[in-house]
């Protein structure tokens, strides 16, 4: 029985070694399987050269040309007026933006101008006497004299005797006290320089004005200045009056401006200078962002290529035969995106789009060729 199982495993033993045998063999002649080569697929453009104009762009904010800090120069309440003190606020030229309660410093003027009239009449027995040719005009002037109106100038003095007459007797003196005292009155009352809005107000009708005190900030919101970096390389390209192109920071609104100041000083830490860019739009606001392109020159016989583009800082991959080969360029102009370059033959076919891991005499497929 021992002898029977014996057998019997020894022959499975021998099947199964014939068996693998058998399929080594048979695997053994079949040919290794090809890998297959991957062939990127890349978008592509022909050059085609021409005259292509020289951009400097730049940006900055806008600042109100015409712009004034208000400032008190007496000291009293803050009256109400016709209009609300209030930013956001328009006022017309010469209206009233501030007023400031001037019943005490009123009745002191007129008191001067009362005592400036009472010391010329004092006088007049005195000039009819000593001086009867001048008596009619300083007669004239007090007929004329109005204790509600701005006063008049003095009579024109014709002699050295009458001028130190009137001088002697503190005329000048008190004609110039009432004339001081009329200019500072008016200042009690703030009137707009120019049509224009309110950007800031500090104070308060009731609120009490102190000498010196900030009241606001207006603003003629139609003209406005910006102040946009120019590299120092291009300063001889800037001139005063020459026209620039505006645009908002998501592009869809353009303003037409011009240069209106160059500061003649470089700045020392990023070596460009301040031009100064007039421009007007009724939808533009103080402090509003806008790119700025000025136009330097043209450059012929050059094309315009993706920053990302170039490799090794003046190299771009070029397609020949579907095969990627790495030329050298000159780099001429530098925009924020893109480079102005020269050294391609027209007909030239470029990548469009750069291709992860690209190396010079990589196999490639195109996609299409822009135009």
């Amino acid at each position: 029985m021992r002898r029977t199982v014996s057998v019997i495993l020894a022959i499975v033993f021998i099947g199964g070694a014939l068996l693998v045998a058998k399929y080594l063999i048979d695997n053994k002649n079949k040919p290794k399987p090809k890998t297959e080569k991957i062939v990127k697929t890349v978008f592509s453009e022909k050059v085609t050269n021409r005259t292509i104009p020289l951009i400097i762009s730049t940006n900055g904010n806008l600042i109100a040309k015409n712009k004034i800090e208000l400032y008190s120069e007496v000291q009293g309440v803050l009256e109400r007026t016709s209009k609300e003190f209030k930013s956001g606020m328009a006022f017309k030229k010469d209206e009233t933006l501030v007023k400031i309660n001037s019943e005490e410093f009123y009745a002191n003027l007129q008191a001067q101008k009362s005592n400036l009239f009472n010391a010329i009449t004092a006088i007049m027995p005195d000039i009819k006497l000593d001086y009867p040719k001048e008596y009619d005009k300083w007669q004239l002037y007090l007929q004329n004299f109005d204790i509600n109106k701005t006063i008049s100038n003095l009579p024109e003095l014709t002699s050295e005797k009458e001028k130190f007459f009137i001088s002697g007797r503190g005329i000048n003196t008190a004609f110039f006290n009432v004339n001081n005292l009329e200019v500072k009155w008016h200042k009690y009352n703030l009137k707009a320089p120019f049509d224009g809005i309110l950007t800031d107000a500090l104070v308060n009708p009731g609120t009490l004005i102190r000498q010196g005190q900030k009241l606001g900030e207006f603003i003629d919101p139609t003209v406005f200045e910006l102040s946009a970096p120019v590299k120092s390389e291009f300063q001889d390209i800037l001139q005063v009056g020459k026209s620039v192109r505006l645009s908002n920071s998501d592009k869809t609104k353009t303003y037409t401006g011009k240069v209106v100041r160059i500061n003649g000083k470089v700045d020392a830490t990023t070596q460009s200078i301040q031009a100064f860019i007039q421009v007007e739009g009724a939808d533009l606001k103080e402090g509003q962002y806008l790119n700025v392109n000025i136009q330097a020159k043209s450059e012929d016989n050059a094309y315009e290529i993706e920053r990302n583009l170039l490799v090794d800082n003046s190299k771009i991959y070029i397609i020949k035969n579907d095969v990627l080969v790495l030329v050298e360029i000159n780099i001429v102009f530098e925009n924020k995106d893109t480079l102005i370059v020269k050294g391609l033959q027209n007909g030239t076919t470029i990548l469009a789009k750069p291709v992860p891991g690209a190396y010079a005499g990589m196999s490639i497929k195109l996609f299409n060729t822009k135009h």
